[in-house]
């Protein structure tokens, strides 16, 4: 299994956004919920529309087991507005195009993700990439560097496990790598 990334260029991040809402908006739903929430890849693909109609979500994690409960930010919001207005309650977010009411395959969502850093130029981005991007965020944006709020939220057993997760521990080993070549 390949180690992937998270997007820590936000420049790349927002060029992403906007080429998928410009071609595919179940994609683009896709991916801003993953990297506005932090949800595993199984977790997204399970979501209704009654889910994501209120001001948070909240949802029985399906590998854990754990219940949580996420405020949806306000550009998610927005952006979900169009994709869920005049759709049954019961369905899926993110549906396939085959059968009735069926969410896409977690391979899909792979082949998805695969694509989007095919059209970028980025190679190691695979369903944690989601995941692992909203944690990149999350601690660069919190202004104590939260290490421990993150840990809490992706149930890591360690800090050192979560900053390793998020990439900031590849991060510094590739600043003092430079600094040692310098």
């Amino acid at each position: 299994m390949n180690f992937v990334q998270p997007i820590r260029d936000q420049e790349v991040l927002q060029d992403i956004k906007d080429y998928l809402e410009g071609t595919n908006y179940r994609n683009f739903i896709m991916f801003l919920i993953g990297i506005y929430t932090g949800f595993r890849i199984s977790d997204i693909l399970r979501l209704r529309i009654r889910d994501v109609s209120g001001s948070h979500i909240s949802i029985r994690e399906k590998k854990t087991g754990k219940q949580k409960r996420i405020l949806i930010a306000p550009e998610l919001k927005e952006k979900l507005q169009p994709h869920i207005e005049g759709k049954p309650v019961n369905e899926y977010l993110i549906k396939s195009r085959e059968g009735i009411n069926r969410p896409i395959t977690r391979e899909m969502a792979y082949k998805i993700i695969r694509d989007i850093g095919d059209e970028f130029g980025l190679s190691e981005l695979g369903c944690h990439t989601l995941r692992k991007t909203f944690g990149y965020i999350f601690y660069n944006k919190t202004t104590d560097k939260d290490i421990a709020m993150l840990q809490n939220y992706f149930n890591h057993a360690t800090p050192r496990y979560t900053l390793r997760y998020i990439g900031l521990e590849q991060d510094s080993m590739d600043m003092a790598l430079k600094r040692h070549r310098a």
